[in-house]
């Protein structure tokens, strides 16, 4: 495909996935906006009042973090309090799980991103049973690099897992990659099994979060944050953070 066709199927997959699904679940997008700027898009969505009562804040080391909009109403807070992005040494990383800090520390120790997502299992919530999904961005020589992965039940045993692994080694201004826990909403809710897809970056800043924010439905939404790098990594970093709840103290 040349750049236009492919500018016209994120386009499409953008407002099929997204736009036209009310439930994509929680999701990450990797990728370059028109300037050439690594970004990171990270979401967070919800059906039950437990899942919907959360918002997204920045960490003291430059992370990003969900937690209780009204700590009163948390239920249980083991699948939805987490660490949702984490620097490391040469990027961020992204995932929808507590499992950010246990792929952050194995790589710490020398292991690849890939090699400790392997060690990852899906959720234990029954009957969704809900993928890991991460996600790595780094910059090399100069060059973005991508990697995505997602674990998710087998398709013949709800203990096992099976891991999806993506290595982007290249990727253009205004476009990005996507993954999501679900392909629709449903019950069971369908976990997403697709390549990585790919999506528009159009704009840049505020107005990329807003797109992707208004892309998102509005009753199911609860969190998305944008990160925006400029340099090699560390790099400076800018956030946009929108919530669909305020902090109740």
């Amino acid at each position: 495909m040349n750049i236009d066709e492919l500018a016209e199927k994120a386009e499409a997959n953008f407002h099929k996935h997204l736009v036209e699904n009310s439930y994509p679940g929680r999701g990450i997008v990797i990728g370059c906006d028109p300037k050439g700027n690594p970004v990171l898009i990270y979401w967070i969505m919800g059906r039950s009042s437990n899942s919907r009562n959360r918002l997204f804040n920045l960490t003291p080391e430059g992370g990003l973090k969900t937690e209780a909009a009204d700590s009163s109403l948390l239920e249980d807070p083991s699948l939805i309090i987490y660490n949702a992005v984490l620097p490391s040494k040469q990027g961020f990383l992204v995932t929808n799980g507590d499992h950010t800090d246990r792929i952050l520390a194995k790589m710490r120790k020398g292991k690849t991103f890939l090699e400790a997502m392997h060690d990852e299992k899906h959720e234990p919530d029954p009957p969704n049973f809900t993928p890991r999904i991460a996600g790595l961005m780094t910059l090399e020589a100069s060059e973005l690099k991508i990697e995505l992965a997602l674990a998710c039940k087998s398709s013949f045993s709800s203990e096992l897992s099976e891991v999806h692994c993506h290595q982007i080694p290249i990727v253009k201004k205004g476009f990005g990659f996507c993954i999501t826990t679900y392909m629709k909403d449903g019950d069971p809710l369908p976990h997403f099994q697709s390549n990585p897809l790919l999506m528009p970056i159009k704009t840049q800043s505020s107005d990329l979060a807003d797109e992707f924010w208004n892309a998102l439905d509005h009753e199911n939404r609860v969190s998305l944050a944008l990160l925006t790098t400029t340099g090699t990594f560390p790099a400076s970093t800018e956030w946009e953070i929108r919530n669909a709840r305020q902090k109740v103290d």
